[in-house]
């Protein structure tokens, strides 16, 4: 059961992704290009997620585990170090150049798959990387 509910609500988040134009690297760059032609159109993307994900952090806070799962999977720390501060650059730099982050990349798989295609590549040879060097 918990591969379906998995797969369910990874389809719903894609679907959210293209509706949102999240998957779009040219309405990304443009929401980022904050002095040229700005496009507001992600902010009203963002903003409208809060409410959803409010309401799950309350029905989260009222139940010992989850529905569809043994525990929750969250971080046992909040410390911000070097590794966390340089994967956040890391990943703003990738996303305005590339106008992609994880999420959206893996959901233009489906739709526009040659440039995902090598930002997926290069996400792939990262993670790889990170975990050869930190061995995390």
């Amino acid at each position: 059961m918990q591969p379906l509910i998995s797969l369910i609500a990874g389809l719903i988040f894609g679907a959210g992704l293209a509706v949102g134009g999240m998957i779009n690297p040219a309405r990304v760059q443009a929401f980022l290009d904050l002095f040229g032609h700005w496009d507001p159109t992600l902010a009203f993307v963002m903003g409208g997620a809060i409410l959803p994900m409010t309401m799950a952090w309350v029905i989260k806070a009222r139940l010992d585990r989850p529905l569809a799962g043994g525990v929750f999977d969250l971080p046992d720390t909040r410390k911000l170090d070097r590794h966390l501060a340089i994967g956040a650059l890391l990943f703003g730099a990738g996303w305005g150049i590339g106008g992609l982050c994880p999420g959206p990349a893996i959901a233009d798989l489906a739709l526009v798959p040659g440039p995902a295609l090598l930002f997926v590549a290069a996400m792939l040879a990262g993670m790889g990387v990170h975990r050869l060097t930190l061995g995390r």
